[in-house]
């Protein structure tokens, strides 16, 4: 592709590389027992450890890894932290979604270029196990976007942070990768959302889906990058006779941020039965969504009944369906949430299960008195 714009600019010189998302890092009130939740509910390893013992003081962190995802858990140590105060404001959420590039240098300079606010410019870390480039720009909200350069790096995760050799984790829970990330917006932000990561990032809107229930609605737009490894869904609230999802994560977040993650499995029956044996909820779907399913679906090689019994949902789209469910906020604050997902050659984001999803969590909300 070469289109020329009228800086003179080809695409390829006007947007930044990047290889897909290198860490989602959380705030946390306290980093040791969310390593613990993760480890022990989620299936995640423990890989590294940055704090007072590795020579970091005024924060502690700890990252954990399964397969392709590596999460950041990092906590303040005093009440005058900006990270203390950023809990205090949000609650634990995701502060940071980092994106893995080739040359930190020239993605910082031609993001900044195209529009967005430096936070910290490109910076060298070195240690014994070689060096790590990383710089931060501002996104939406309080939320950051990292970019990490670490081709000449062998080490556990940054300078500061100490290797960790965990048990070995014998669950069959099978988290691949990050499928999505999506951005809880405030009324009015949509458009601008999809306009930033446009026009800063290259990134193309991909998928669009407003829906409304008997209570409230919601309008969506999907970002992502050219090559489909970084995928932003967008929601924002619209006019409803009552408060939707959205405005109940605004409310108890403060602001706009990442709703929920969507994690990649290759067996979402296994993997959802695992994570129940865990004690992660997900949110209920009633028995009249599956007596029209084959209907709506068609044939698909996973067993219904088991589909059934685990509250999953499936759609199709023009190239194959997807199977999805979503667990209950997995932090004090009805925030957070992940999504598990399963692709058999869907690129979409179950657009058919928007408002069966959609009306099971106002069920949810109406059990916390906030519909």
């Amino acid at each position: 592709m070469n289109e020329k714009y009228s800086n003179g600019l080809s695409l390829d010189q006007r947007f930044p590389k990047l290889m897909g998302f290198d860490y989602i890092e959380f705030y946390v009130g306290n980093a040791t027992q969310a390593a613990h939740f993760y480890r022990t509910a989620l299936g995640f390893k423990m890989t590294a450890h940055a704090g007072l013992e590795t020579g970091v003081r005024g924060h502690v962190s700890n990252v954990l890894e399964q397969n392709n995802i590596r999460l950041l858990f990092t906590a303040g140590q005093g009440p005058d932290s900006p990270i203390t105060q950023h809990v205090s404001v949000h609650g634990d959420s995701v502060k940071d979604v980092a994106f893995l590039v080739d040359d930190v240098e020239k993605v910082f300079d031609r993001v900044v270029a195209n529009g967005a606010k430096p936070l910290a410019e490109p910076t060298r870390f070195q240690d014994d196990y070689g060096c790590v480039y990383k710089a931060t720009v501002a996104a939406y909200g309080d939320t950051v976007h990292s970019l990490v350069q670490r081709d000449a790096y062998n080490g556990p995760f940054l300078q500061g942070y100490q290797a960790v050799t965990d048990r070995e984790n014998k669950s069959k829970i099978g988290l691949l990768e990050v499928d999505h990330v999506a951005i809880g917006a405030e009324a009015g932000m949509l458009s601008d959302l999809v306009e930033f990561y446009r026009d800063v990032f290259g990134f193309h809107q991909s998928h669009e889906e407003n829906v409304a229930s008997e209570y409230s609605a919601m309008n969506s737009k999907v970002v992502q990058d050219s090559t489909g490894r970084i995928k932003f869904p967008i929601v924002e609230p619209a006019a409803g006779k009552g408060k939707s999802q959205i405005h109940e994560y605004l409310s108890y977040h403060h602001g706009p941020g990442v709703q929920h993650i969507a994690l990649l499995v290759d067996d979402i029956v296994t993997s959802v039965r695992s994570l129940q044996d865990s004690y992660i909820e997900f949110l209920r779907t009633p028995d009249s969504y599956y007596d029209v399913l084959e209907n709506r679906i068609g044939e698909i090689d996973v067993d219904q009944n088991a589909i059934r019994e685990l509250g999953i949902l499936v759609d199709r789209d023009k190239w194959g369906y997807l199977m999805q469910t979503f667990t209950r906020p997995l932090h004090s604050r009805p925030t957070v949430f992940l999504e598990i997902i399963q692709r058999k050659d869907a690129r979409g984001f179950g657009a058919g299960n928007i408002k069966a999803l959609f009306e099971a969590l106002e069920r949810e909300q109406l059990q916390r008195g906030n519909l």
